[in-house]
């Protein structure tokens, strides 16, 4: 069963949908042109129930299949944000937004939806209930946490969420996957060192931070290479380094920031606990002041097995079991949708974006050469997860 002549009817239409939403992309929470759009396309499907401002920005549609016998309730999730990068390359659909640009597909990843929201209503064959969820603020401000907090779950009485991310470099039409861990948690931390300032020719009475601070960067990587199980995932990226502003000065103080990645809550802890003994310990030996604010970000994507199974065998079912793979290696970049997999039981999986740069590049553009396969994947997990009764 490959992917749907129906949806690929309208393959256009779906395109011009994301061209429009890529050229017009939002940040975070602010994505009102965007939900409106979204919201104001469901109703044009007739689909039966939109509701907007769900956790602030988001849009919920409600499609009931042609019987509601099964009791089943599905969730599908879609993101819809941008992020502020400045787009590189000239297309007709490029940003009009300066600084701004859809860089991680997530115009994408919402006109596929749009599109199996357009099937399903249309076609309704399905025993159940099907929910499209559009979310905002994925990029860093936990918009699926907002969703979930605002009672998403419950309102709706959704019992199984999926989720579905482009990948770039894995060709298109092939989908991949895997059971429990598939991408990271994410942690911040955020470090002052305060030393003694004064002029670069008398170091002798300054206590240099930037000296201090070099050491606390080249220290912090022996976490991962030298007290972290090889065989656990971890990452530890500085990512700042900011300190002084004349050629002349020792500066009083430096600012760090950090990226911490992990693929189990008792690495996660462990890694924080040594950042937070190196950090203390090297500037207690120079006498620098450390202040540290260390912010928990999302949790682990982990995917539930039995979910797992079967989002992989509806991949299979559009693309064919040769191009579907349940065994890739997690990635360590990070996703909101693990706190809707907290709440509900459900999988992630990512669908092949072909030879395009990667995600967060300026040239970066989602190919819609993808969208057949993914709006097809989303139908059929509708149909095949709440079956009409023969």
């Amino acid at each position: 069963m490959p992917v749907i002549n129906r949806l690929a009817d309208f393959h256009a239409d779906i395109k011009a949908w994301r061209h429009d939403i890529h050229a017009n992309p939002e940040l975070q929470f602010d994505v009102h042109r965007t939900a409106g759009k979204v919201a104001s396309l469901l109703q044009s499907f007739g689909v039966d129930e939109v509701v907007t401002g769900v956790g602030r920005t988001g849009v919920v549609g409600v499609i009931r299949g042609r019987s509601s016998e099964s009791g089943r309730v599905v969730g599908m999730r879609a993101d819809m944000d941008a992020l502020p990068i400045e787009e590189v390359i000239d297309h007709p659909y490029k940003s009009t937004v300066p600084g701004k640009m859809h860089a991680c597909g997530h115009d994408g990843h919402t006109a596929m939806l749009l599109g199996a929201a357009r099937y399903l209503a249309e076609t309704r064959n399905f025993d159940g209930t099907a929910v499209v969820i559009f979310q905002p603020a994925e990029e860093g401000g936990a918009g699926g946490k907002a969703m979930v907090d605002d009672g998403m779950m419950d309102r709706f009485g959704i019992q199984e969420v999926y989720g579905m991310h482009n990948m770039p470099g894995l060709p298109v039409g092939e989908f991949v996957l895997r059971p429990g861990p598939i991408m990271a948690a994410v942690d911040t931390f955020y470090l002052t060192i305060e030393g003694v300032g004064g002029h670069a020719a008398r170091p002798q009475d300054c206590l240099d931070p930037i000296v201090v601070g070099s050491q606390v960067v080249t220290a912090l990587q022996t976490i991962v290479s030298r007290t972290t199980d090889p065989l656990d995932s971890a990452v530890i990226s500085i990512t700042q380094f900011h300190g002084g502003d004349a050629d002349n000065v020792i500066p009083h103080t430096v600012e760090l920031v950090g990226s911490v990645r992990s693929l189990t809550p008792e690495v996660r802890i462990d890694l924080e606990q040594r950042i937070r003994t190196v950090i203390d310990g090297i500037c207690a030996a120079h006498g620098a002041k450390p202040k540290l604010i260390y912010e928990k970000g999302y949790p682990v994507t982990r995917n539930h097995d039995k979910q797992t199974d079967f989002a992989a065998s509806v991949a299979r079912s559009v693309a064919g079991v040769p191009n579907v793979s349940t065994d890739i290696d997690p990635v360590m970049g990070a996703e909101d949708f693990s706190y809707m997999l907290e709440a509900r039981p459900g999988a992630f999986i990512f669908v092949g974006n072909g030879d395009s740069e990667g995600l967060h590049h300026p040239e970066y553009d989602f190919n819609d050469e993808a969208i057949p396969f993914g709006s097809s994947y989303w139908a059929r997990l509708a149909e095949t997860a709440m079956p009409v009764s023969s």
